[in-house]
């Protein structure tokens, strides 16, 4: 899944002339917390980032109508290339606990991932939202596993929607299979056969 089918194309900027005020109105009104900031003259220049945290401590200084953007805003912010991974972006947010990702491609702002995105990205990939069934298992063995679920699955006329790996610890591994919504039990039974071990079931 790359970036840009998932990341936020029309983006809300502000420039960096404009006050701190106008930044929080803004983020109000579209109910937003990360603002990329532009140039005054070229939209897609970003110069930096504003978040709703970092304007925090700005909230109660009596001349907040006077601060800039500019004064208040995150200089070279972190961000990403809308044909990276969503893997890579998750990743890059996790690690330095921020809430975004401008996206930038050849230094022109194209768009904005969150981690709200990030989240339906993931959503929509495992297949949570749609009717399923699902059989958690050890893996018996490092190669070949897939392979061969996948095998038991289709000669049990089901599909798989998506397939998962725990680490439970360094010598035990958890895998979880979500399936299309059916009967588990013959599956069960056909893994249980060629060795592995079922841990639950969710019908």
């Amino acid at each position: 899944m790359k970036v840009k089918n998932w990341m936020i194309k029309k983006v809300v900027t502000i420039s960096k002339g404009a006050t701190v005020q106008e930044a929080l109105k803004l983020m109000k009104k579209h109910s937003i917390r990360h603002l990329p900031v532009i140039e005054e003259n070229d939209k897609s220049s970003m110069v930096g980032l504003v978040t709703e945290g970092g304007l925090r401590q700005f909230f109660f200084l009596s001349m907040v109508e006077k601060i800039s953007v500019q004064d208040a805003m995150v200089i070279n912010p972190i961000t990403i290339e809308p044909h990276a991974n969503v893997e890579l972006a998750a990743g890059l947010i996790h690690r330095h606990k921020i809430g975004c990702l401008p996206v930038v491609e050849k230094k022109k702002l194209v768009g904005i991932i969150t981690t709200t995105d990030i989240l339906a990205a993931f959503i929509e990939m495992m297949g949570l939202l749609k009717a399923s069934s699902r059989i958690d298992l050890e893996l018996k063995g490092e190669e070949g596993s897939i392979e061969e679920i996948s095998r038991i699955v289709k000669e049990n006329d089901s599909e798989i929607i998506s397939i998962g790996i725990v680490n439970q610890s360094p010598r035990k591994k958890l895998q979880y299979i979500r399936l299309q919504k059916c009967d588990p039990e013959p599956i069960v039974k056909s893994l249980e056969k060629h060795g592995y071990k079922v841990v639950s079931v969710m019908r």
